[in-house]
């Protein structure tokens, strides 16, 4: 789950961590009196967005009066805001943050994340800091240093020597940064994040860093020890169709191709995406309803797949081990039924009970296209798609 600048900003202030003054704001009224508030002479305006390189799609302002402060807000509310991270379709300004100058003397970046290769915590740092980090790691990745932490032992003092050492900080920023990383450190595991980035974390010309923005993602697996994180999430920023799928315990993740995809089991859903890429198709989703799929999951995932426009056909992939194949057949049926099923359906059943499974569906009424195999059904799937 991620979270907006706004509030990831909130939670520094609470565990120490210096950030500058800054105000939510969602009309262009509230962001003039946010930068009154401030008392200039410069504040910056910054859309509220869950994705990055906000800065190269026009997403922070300088402004250098109130008048000005309302102008550009009044632009920024309600744009479509493009970046790399966004995609061609954009993201909808709905929330800005209004936040005081920093006099800025050099950039720099910091990280925290969960690397599973190791089962450490890698902490990133790099002189190099602002909007175009992905290139720095792209081209000069020996510009950024890595330490991963032990969780088990923790955070030592060798570890922030390594980076501070590493970038060849000065004396007056080896310490601010050796005071800054426990603090972050101390966060990442009381909020269980899977990722925490400071991009930039800037050096000021009064000797101090300040984290200029801040990107938040938690684990959702922990969010229930956390009621006051998962109240932060922002059901505008995600896909509907996902936010719909959790309703229901569904495995739901859209992607951009023509496909619907409905399987039990992760590795079979992952496998069920890679054959139909194979056979010259693109899924539309990933979809897991699980091992205990009943009727009513089954229903709600294709009503899911029905209601986006971009699916022209749907395959249905099932291995039957603790789902039965008469059940998930059944489950099929009557779903295609009550959502009336005007989408080509490729159906793949495999496991126990198969036979009474197929016959369910061949029996049904329904335009149903059997497949022989994953291989038969993705081609039939991609044909159909066509």
């Amino acid at each position: 789950m991620n979270i907006h600048e706004y509030q990831a900003k909130a939670l520094f202030a609470l565990n120490g961590v210096p950030v500058p003054e800054g105000y939510f704001a969602a009309s262009p009224l509230e962001a003039e009196f946010a930068y009154r508030r401030l008392g200039g002479p410069i504040a910056v305006v910054k859309a509220q967005v869950h994705a990055g390189g906000r800065g190269k799609g026009g997403g922070v302002k300088l402004v250098k009066s109130a008048e000005e402060c309302f102008n550009i807000s009044k632009n920024m509310l309600g744009m479509t805001l493009i970046t790399p991270q966004t995609g061609p379709e954009g993201k909808l300004v709905r929330k800005l943050y209004i936040e005081a100058g920093s006099n800025i003397e050099k950039e720099f970046y910091l990280a925290m994340l969960v690397d599973r290769d190791t089962a450490t915590i890698a902490i990133m740092f790099s002189t190099e800091g602002g909007m175009d980090i992905e290139e720095v790691a792209a081209k000069t990745p020996e510009k950024i240093v890595t330490v991963n932490v032990d969780p088990t032992t923790g955070l030592q003092g060798y570890h922030l020597r390594n980076l501070s050492f590493a970038m060849k900080l000065n004396k007056d920023q080896t310490k601010e940064l050796h005071a800054l990383i426990p603090k972050l450190y101390t966060m990442f595991l009381k909020y269980d994040f899977s990722l925490l980035e400071i991009n930039p974390l800037v050096w000021t010309k009064e000797g101090k860093f300040i984290a200029i923005d801040g990107k938040m993602n938690f684990d959702e697996n922990a969010l229930f020890r956390h009621k006051d994180i998962a109240a932060m999430r922002d059901y505008d920023e995600e896909d509907a169709r996902e936010v719909e799928a959790a309703k229901y315990g569904l495995n739901y993740i859209g992607l951009d191709g023509n496909i619907g995809c409905l399987v039990n089991g992760a590795g079979l859903a992952m496998a069920t995406m890679d054959i139909i890429k194979h056979c010259g198709g693109t899924p539309a989703n990933f979809l897991d309803v699980g091992g205990g799929a009943t009727e009513e999951m089954v229903t709600n995932a294709f009503r899911i797949l029905f209601s986006d426009a971009r699916v022209k056909a749907v395959f249905v992939n099932i291995f039957g081990g603790i789902m039965r194949c008469d059940v998930i057949a059944n489950a099929v049926v009557n779903a295609a039924k009550a959502l009336g099923l005007k989408l080509p359906l490729v159906v793949r059943l495999e496991g126990t009970n198969v036979e009474l499974g197929k016959e369910i569906l061949k029996n049904s009424g329904l335009k149903i296209i059997p497949a022989d195999n994953m291989e038969d059904g993705a081609k039939k799937a991609v044909a159909a798609a066509k």
